[in-house]
C-alpha cells in the first residue's frame, strides 16, 4: 500500500493505472469497521482503490469539533492494509487549500435546508467542495460512501449528476455494533454510561418503522413526536426525527420507499442514524 501526501505524487502514481478501474473512498480518518466495509465494496468494483484521509475544515463551523476530531493516520493505514487498499491520500490543509478560505464554493442547493442542514447550514457546501476536489484529483470511475450519512449521499448523487463527473456512486450499508448502534468515529466521544444508552436511537427508529408501515400519512407527525419523547426520556437532546421518501422529499400516499432519519446529541456526541422502510 502506497501513502501519498501531495496531489502531484498521487496523480503520478495513478497515471500508471489509467487503463484500470479506479475507486475512491473518501474519509476523514479515525477509521472503524464501517469504513473498512466501504473499502471492501470498492475492491469489488475496481482494480485500484484510493482511500483519502482528510479532516476537511470547510465542512466545520466555528465551535464544532475540527480541532479535536481524532487524527489517527498510522492506525488508519494499518487497518487499510488488512483490506488491501492500494493507495492512501493524506494531504495537509495547505495542500488541499493553497488559498484559505477558498475563493470557490460548491453550493449544494435546497437539499441543505432540511435535516442536518438546518443545524449545520454551511456543512454540506464544504462537503460538496472537498468531494469535488477529490473527484478532480483522483478522477475515479467509482466512489463509495456510507449510507449512515444519508443526506450527504443524496447530495453527492446530485453533485455527480449536475456537475457531470460521470462517476458511479455506490452507497454502502450502515455497519452496526452488536447492540445496533451505527458505527461512527464520533462514538468515542461517548462516556461508558452514554454508550450504554446510545442503542436506544436505533431501537427507536426500528419501533417507528414498524408503526409507519401500515399507518396513514396523517399519523406520521404524532408517531414522530412519540419517538422524540422516547429519546428525550432516555437522555438524548434531539436535533431531528423525520420521515421522507428515498429522494428526501416529503412522502406521499404513493411512495413505497421511505427513510426515517434522526440526529440527536448524547453528551458530546452528535449521533446520526437512519432506517429505510418499505411500505406495504
Amino acid at each position: 500500500m502506497q501513502i501519498f501526501h501531495t496531489i502531484a505524487q498521487l496523480q503520478a502514481a495513478l497515471n500508471q493505472h489509467r487503463h484500470q478501474k479506479v475507486a475512491l473512498v473518501p474519509t476523514m480518518g479515525n477509521l472503524h469497521e464501517g469504513h473498512l466495509q466501504l473499502v471492501k465494496i470498492a475492491k469489488q468494483h475496481a482494480d485500484v482503490v484510493v482511500v483519502s484521509i482528510f479532516v476537511n475544515p470547510t465542512q466545520f463551523a466555528a465551535g464544532e469539533d475540527f480541532d479535536s476530531y481524532p487524527r489517527t493516520l498510522q492506525a488508519d493505514c494499518q487497518q487499510l492494509s488488512t483490506v488491501n487498499a492500494d493507495m492512501v491520500f493524506a494531504p495537509s490543509v495547505d495542500e488541499m487549500y493553497p488559498i484559505y478560505p477558498p475563493n470557490v464554493q460548491v453550493l449544494s442547493g435546497e437539499i441543505t435546508q432540511i435535516l442536518c442542514g438546518k443545524s449545520r447550514p454551511m456543512h454540506f457546501d464544504g462537503v460538496g467542495l472537498v468531494v469535488s476536489k477529490l473527484f478532480n484529483i483522483v478522477r475515479p470511475d467509482v466512489a463509495v460512501f456510507g449510507k449512515k450519512d444519508y443526506q450527504q449521499l443524496a447530495i453527492i448523487h446530485k453533485l455527480n449528476n449536475e456537475l457531470n463527473f460521470g462517476i458511479k456512486i455506490i452507497g454502502g450499508e450502515i455497519v452496526r455494533a452488536d447492540d445496533g448502534l451505527a458505527l461512527s468515529s464520533r462514538n468515542q466521544y461517548l462516556s461508558a454510561s452514554e454508550r450504554a444508552i446510545a442503542p436506544v436511537l436505533s431501537q427507536s427508529l426500528q419501533a417507528l418503522a414498524e408503526r409507519i408501515i401500515d399507518a396513514d400519512l396523517a399519523a406520521y407527525p404524532s408517531l414522530i413526536d412519540e419517538t422524540k419523547a422516547r429519546l428525550t426520556q432516555a437522555g438524548f437532546v434531539v436535533d431531528y426525527v423525520e420521515i421522507y421518501n428515498h429522494h428526501l422529499q416529503q412522502p406521499t400516499h404513493t411512495d413505497e420507499q421511505l427513510v426515517i432519519l434522526a440526529a440527536a446529541w448524547l453528551g458530546k456526541a452528535r449521533l446520526l442514524d437512519n432506517l429505510e422502510v418499505l411500505r406495504q
